[in-house]
């Protein structure tokens, strides 16, 4: 059964005190070179002080798992000179006993009274965070999912229209990024909270993927967060229930069909 996991952590830890985490892999489409998902839209960050160590705790995991030996790090907390901002480092995995990744983002959905944006290259969410996405619209939270206009994976990509017309329904927004390929992870909930890391709003980073996410209890990086996004937003185009209607019998049925492969998208 193991074959069906996947390591989508994206991390790398220097000496302990510093790390970076995102949606950034290595190859050549995320520098741009492959000519059909070029440009290529990315977000990573970096973090110093104890949040890197915690990074650096779920490297070591992994290594452990892989290889069942750990190499001599540095586990001391290097403080940051000016270091401000609380920092969650959320690892997570089908080896959690509770589902990790989908309960927080349900609890970061469910404390939402202003908006609640979201960016992801792919959109497959299981019941909970479906409702709890539709919860937030209803009760006036602006709700919004920016998708990339143009799939890399066809089946995921046809998936996530099929959720348009019950989203739309209740006043959440469906962006598609029209500029290249969007890849980013991010969450930007009301003024006070964000989130970087690696995984994707499906339910194969909510059960399946071992995932790395940073959460951001600070109004100066929600700031720069919501700068990011707007230019991302403007770069756009809303997706409506009526433009699926639009769509050819067959793409529908299509986009339905893909959907029954949601628990493993």
């Amino acid at each position: 059964l193991r074959l069906n996991f996947r390591n989508h952590r994206k991390v790398v830890v220097v000496d302990g005190r510093r790390a970076w985490v995102g949606g950034h892999n290595v190859a050549d489409e995320y520098l741009g070179k492959n000519p059909q998902l070029s440009p290529w839209r990315d977000t990573h960050v970096a973090v110093t002080g104890p949040a890197a160590v915690a990074c650096q705790l779920s490297f070591a995991e992994d290594w452990y798992w892989a290889t069942r030996d750990l190499p001599a790090l540095d586990w001391r907390f290097h403080y940051a000179p000016a270091g401000d901002k609380a920092v969650l480092a959320l690892p997570s995995g089908p080896s959690d006993s509770l589902d990790t990744c989908a309960l927080a983002f349900c609890q970061a959905i469910e404390r939402a009274r202003r908006r609640v944006w979201i960016v992801s290259p792919y959109f497959v969410p299981d019941d909970a965070v479906l409702a709890a996405l539709q919860l937030a619209a209803l009760r006036g939270v602006d709700v919004r999912v920016l998708l990339p206009a143009r799939p890399d994976h066809v089946l995921v990509w046809l998936a996530s229209f099929s959720f348009i017309e019950e989203t739309d329904a209740v006043g959440v927004k469906i962006h598609h990024y029209q500029q290249g390929f969007l890849h980013q992870k991010v969450v930007l909930v009301d003024d006070d909270l964000a989130s970087v890391g690696t995984a994707n709003f499906d339910n194969r980073s909510f059960v399946i993927n071992f995932e790395l996410t940073l959460f951001f209890a600070d109004r100066a990086f929600a700031a720069e967060v919501e700068r990011m996004l707007e230019a991302d937003f403007a770069l756009s185009r809303r997706v409506t229930a009526a433009d699926v209607q639009r769509r050819p019998l067959y793409f529908r049925v299509g986009a339905r069909l893909c959907r029954l492969l949601a628990p493993l998208l």
